[in-house]
């Protein structure tokens, strides 16, 4: 093997010096048309040695080389070569043997793609290999022997065994020359086809008498500089009578075999005649021992009576293209002659195609632009011809192109714009399929992931919503929860809620309040139908993407009404929390007139606002009529001399709603045709003085002594009820699930001042369910009564308390 200093002297040298440049030189022009490149360099040049700076001869910018992703794509290259980005030069990776790349071809060439991105270029480099004197002529065996007899006449030719020289041209065997001797010289046989091959000539006839073997040294020197050379030892063996070699029919024989042979197909068959007759005619074939690249051991067999040659090992057109045999025949008196057996391997498509990924962008966005490149595909491959010639598809519909770049670099993009929403993610099979008959094919798969984009705004299921809340709700609890969807994903779908006030009148945020990440609408006060029957809220809804979207819906908040108002008197007009009034009724009225019509308003609405008019105390018998739904007061009988001039009437007005709320006015109706006939007729209804005083006093005493005992049982009912009794808490705590969720936010505003939340009182009843007589304990008066205790728990029926309120309303007349 050379090192660079002798190469340097190597009278090639120069000549491989000159063609590398004139190769830049015409490469260059070249480039600019075809886009390809050529180099020649000589094999076993150290690592790291730098071949050429092929960004200059590329025409490209040094600076950007990493930038564009400057690499070289190749199944075989990539072994021996590598280029540095920082300074564009191609260096040499790996010792390059040409005669292991390329065996006896004449030229010998590796070629690869160098590809730059952003734009993409692929350009053509080829690389010849140039041969160096670094392989000596061997000869195969290194000893061989050569029987011949006693009378054999001066000029006869013993073929020799050729030396083997791995170098072509100039560097192989061109000389042979022979050791000094008084029998033998040495000829150079020439065949018509350039073959060299030695000979040994009988110049002086044998005596096996005096001499029986004669060793010579057979040297074969090839023309490089310096000179390599080889021998070998040849031994002539003087033997008796056998005169007649054997000889081929053919000098060397030629044949074609399929790779895909089956073993022992019989390739070929070598024949040798031979003239001596008995034993000295016999011939029997064998392989003579040549290098191990030319005759691989054991892929061939021959017969060593019938001369067939056989296939003995699986043959790869991939391996090893081309086999040459030597093949000798020897008879039985010793004599040997050769031939050679050149074996060509056609190829088989029995290789599929190989995919390799040598770029691949994953993820993208999913607005990536039209014609993005997102893979860069090589395939290779082994088989020639059409069979390793290789088409790519996609298998299915992709939203990509597969586009050719060069012989076996395809490059991936895409075609049109993507959606995440639809599909997240593509799995792109390659299918690969040569031209071979019948076609092999592989495939391989690649995921591409797609990013998201904030291209989706938040939506709500519905253009309006509404939500009804019942008037004289608590404070902090939650009214409703609105909720928008977002295709995106990550911050692109996180939504933000906020509110809008459409009613500028109104300060909404001191009636409700918005969660802004849940949507969960939480009421900030207790609303009043009477003072806003609804609200309209606008709800945004943004996204935390870049930039934000956003959409938004109308949300009315209807107010239900309760029945909280108690009904309101009109006529007779109020006074001091009671009504009272004084109509006078003709004495001559037929039944049937209208004598007065109450008239009373309610602020609720609806249900709750439907009055209806009753009496509550009417003297027997009823004179008087009242219309339930008009208030109407109305004469039922004609009246007499004898009856009752002054009649004093309560009449209860009561709404619809549950429980129903009531108020009551107190009408004196006094029969008469005009007003000085009133004046007498109260005064004869009317006792003396003192039997009225007399009456007073007797009915005081009465009303004390009953104060007094009623006092005192109360009294001890309740001191014996609260001993054995615990305060009855009605509300429990605010966890239990008496109330709607609260929020906490609200505790705040009950904290200084007032009562803190929910409410406890201590009702105390009587002992006796019999009894009807009740205390009532001071309590809050803004809680409606039945909140505080349930009718049917507390020993006192519906019908009770209304007896227990009638009977003091007409004490309250009475008084």
């Amino acid at each position: 093997m050379l090192n660079v200093d002798e190469m340097k002297h190597h009278p090639t040298y120069k000549r491989i010096t000159w063609q590398v440049i004139f190769s830049f030189f015409f490469s260059w022009l070249c480039h600019s048309v075809s886009g390809q490149i050529h180099y020649s360099i000589v094999e076993e040049m150290r690592k790291d040695s730098v071949i050429a700076n092929i960004a200059n001869d590329l025409g490209l910018d040094i600076k950007q080389l990493s930038s564009r992703k400057l690499q070289i794509i190749s199944h075989i290259s990539e072994k021996y070569f590598y280029v540095n980005v920082d300074n564009g030069n191609l260096y040499v990776k790996d010792r390059i043997d040409r005669e292991t790349l390329c065996g006896a071809e004449a030229n010998c060439l590796l070629t690869f793609d160098a590809v730059v991105e952003n734009p993409f270029i692929v350009f053509k480099v080829e690389i010849e290999i140039q041969d160096i004197n670094d392989n000596p002529p061997v000869f195969y065996p290194e000893t061989f022997n050569i029987e011949t007899i006693e009378l054999t006449s001066p000029g006869t030719r013993f073929a020799l065994q050729n030396a083997e020289d791995l170098d072509i041209d100039i560097n192989s065997v061109q000389t042979y020359k022979l050791s000094d001797n008084s029998h033998f010289t040495l000829n150079q046989k020439i065949s018509s086809n350039g073959f060299q091959s030695p000979e040994l000539v009988l110049e002086k006839s044998l005596d096996q008498e005096i001499q029986n073997v004669h060793e010579l040294i057979l040297t074969a020197l090839d023309g490089g500089n310096p000179v390599r050379s080889g021998t070998a030892v040849i031994r002539i063996i003087v033997t008796d009578v056998n005169d007649n070699f054997p000889i081929f029919s053919q000098e060397e024989y030629k044949v074609s075999v399929n790779e895909n042979s089956v073993i022992n197909t019989t390739v070929i068959n070598v024949s040798a005649m031979d003239k001596d007759a008995g034993t000295n005619g016999q011939i029997t074939y064998s392989f003579s021992k040549t290098s191990g690249n030319i005759h691989p051991s054991g892929l061939f067999t021959i017969h060593f009576k019938s001369g067939d040659i056989n296939i003995n090992k699986k043959l790869d057109f991939e391996e090893t293209r081309n086999y040459e045999l030597s093949v000798q025949a020897k008879d039985g008196g010793g004599l040997v002659s050769h031939c050679k057996v050149l074996i060509q391997v056609t190829d088989e498509n029995d290789n599929t195609p190989e995919i390799f990924i040598k770029s691949l962008s994953s993820p993208i966005p999913e607005d990536t632009a039209p014609g993005t490149m997102i893979a860069l595909i090589r395939v290779h491959d082994k088989d020639s011809g059409e069979n390793g010639e290789v088409d790519c598809k996609f298998k299915g519909e992709m939203p990509f192109n597969l586009v050719l770049s060069s012989i076996s670099v395809y490059t991936i993009v895409t075609t049109g714009p993507m959606d995440r929403e639809k599909v997240s993610n593509y799995n792109i099979t390659i299918v690969a399929t040569d031209r071979g008959s019948p076609p092999l094919s592989s495939h391989k798969t690649i995921i591409l992931e797609i990013l998201d984009v904030n291209d989706n705004p938040p939506l709500f299921m519905h253009s309006t919503y509404v939500a009804y809340v019942p008037e004289n709700n608590l404070p902090g609890v939650s009214i409703y929860s609105i909720h928008a969807s977002d295709d995106d994903t990550g911050d692109n779908a996180k939504i933000i809620y906020s509110i809008f006030n459409t009613n500028t009148d109104l300060l909404l945020s001191s009636y409700v309040s918005l969660n802004v990440e849940t949507g969960v609408l939480y009421s900030q006060r207790s609303f009043d139908y009477e003072k806003h029957k609804e609200f309209v809220v606008e709800v945004i809804a943004m996204d935390n993407g870049h930039p934000s979207l956003i959409s938004n819906t109308t949300l009315t908040i209807k107010v239900i009404d309760q029945n909280d108002n108690v009904p309101k008197l009109l006529y007779p007009s109020p006074e001091s929390g009671t009504s009272a009034g004084f109509e006078m009724v003709p004495f001559a009225a037929e039944p049937g007139s209208l004598i007065t019509k109450v008239v009373a308003v309610d602020a609720d609405s609806g249900h709750n606002a439907w009055l209806s008019y009753h009496f509550v105390q009417l003297s027997e018998p009823s004179y008087f009529s009242i219309d339930e739904h008009t208030g109407e007061i109305r004469t039922q009988h004609v009246f007499q001399e004898k009856d009752i001039l002054s009649h004093k009437v309560v009449v209860m007005v009561k709404d619809n709603g549950i429980p129903s709320l009531s108020t009551t006015a107190t009408i004196t109706l006094v029969v008469a045709d005009n007003f000085q006939q009133v004046v007498p007729k109260f005064v004869n209804h009317f006792p003396d003085e003192d039997t009225q005083s007399s009456l007073q006093l007797y009915l005081v005493i009465a009303l004390a002594v009953i104060s007094l005992l009623f006092i005192i049982t109360v009294m001890l009912a309740v001191i014996s009820k609260c001993r054995k009794s615990k305060p009855f808490q009605v509300y429990g705590p605010v966890s239990s699930n008496l109330y709607p969720q609260v929020d906490p936010s609200m505790f705040s505003q009950y904290t200084s001042g007032t009562l803190t939340l929910p409410y406890t009182y201590n009702v105390c009843v009587a002992l006796d369910s019999g009894e009807n007589d009740f205390t009532y304990m001071k309590t809050n008066p803004n809680v409606p009564v039945e909140n505080l205790i349930d009718a049917d728990d507390s020993g006192l029926g519906n019908e009770s308390l209304k007896a227990a309120l009638t009977t003091s309303s007409q004490m309250q007349v009475s008084f």
